[in-house]
């Protein structure tokens, strides 16, 4: 049985309202036709086509060998299996170096591809491209603390805002985002005290991954939830296939965790 049997399309409305009643937001990256029709399926409210393929699904370390026209071909997968799901789509590595560039590349994701949402990394240097794809009609989400892409420049996958002044950028960039008309924010790896304060601060969805339990909602990388990552598990992440029947009842047992607020718990935080 599905783990949702309200089939109304995900809207950003509808995130909006279910943060304003309390309901928990799942999403879980999806890369194929396959696969995310069984996560819309079981539940889960966004999709995420995440520039993480480069590492799950091509293998390399990062994410930034990943391309344009890589990242459509998948947004395009996904969107012939989707039908409920919020279909949300990572800008990958230097596809959005300018505001004019954004605008044409997440204008790409949105035509080409259906995506119905972008998201792109950076703080307060990406306000004037936020602001310039909102007043275009085009639905964004704004990724603070660990910004994968910038790995080189961060010096390795760190958790980001534990020095007080760190904190407070993150605080003012995530309400001015919010200002520049963001509908959704993203927050990797940061102490759960500051993603709780960032979450009661701003009116739009906030989604965490590392970030504590008092988000909006979650976010998972699909193999990391089905145990099929290769190297080591990070420490925000859990095997929710361990003890379940099949692929299905994972993802179900993922979508009822988030929604219970039992996942994550105090082992998946930092502090």
């Amino acid at each position: 049985m599905s783990a949702h049997s309200d089939s109304r399309p995900v809207t950003v409305t509808t995130l909006r309202e279910m943060k304003r009643t309390g309901q928990r937001i799942a999403c879980l990256t999806a890369y194929d036709a396959s696969f995310a029709a069984l996560l819309d399926e079981e539940g889960v409210d966004v999709l995420l086509v995440g520039d993480s393929l480069g590492m799950v699904i091509q293998g390399h370390a990062t994410t930034i060998p990943v391309t344009m026209e890589q990242m459509l071909y998948h947004v395009q997968c996904v969107a012939r299996g989707h039908k409920r799901a919020l279909l949300m789509a990572d800008l990958p590595f230097m596809s959005y170096a300018s505001p004019e560039q954004a605008l044409t590349n997440a204008g790409r994701f949105l035509q080409e591809g259906g995506a119905q949402m972008v998201k792109l990394e950076g703080g307060a240097q990406q306000l004037e491209t936020v602001g310039r794809l909102a007043a275009n009609g085009i639905p964004v989400c704004a990724h603070l603390g660990l910004t994968p892409q910038s790995v080189l420049k961060l010096g390795g996958y760190r958790v980001q805002g534990r020095e007080e002044s760190a904190a407070e950028t993150m605080l003012r960039d995530a309400v001015a985002f919010e200002d520049a008309g963001a509908d959704m924010i993203l927050l990797e790896c940061v102490p759960a005290r500051l993603a709780a304060e960032i979450t009661a601060q701003v009116r739009i969805p906030v989604i965490g991954i590392g970030a504590g339990k008092d988000c909006d909602g979650q976010v998972l990388v699909l193999h990391d939830v089905l145990g099929v990552t290769a190297g080591r598990m990070p420490k925000f992440a859990k095997d929710f296939l361990a003890g379940q029947g099949d692929v299905r009842a994972a993802v179900r047992a993922y979508v009822q965790a988030v929604k219970d607020g039992r996942f994550p718990d105090q082992t998946h935080t930092f502090n």
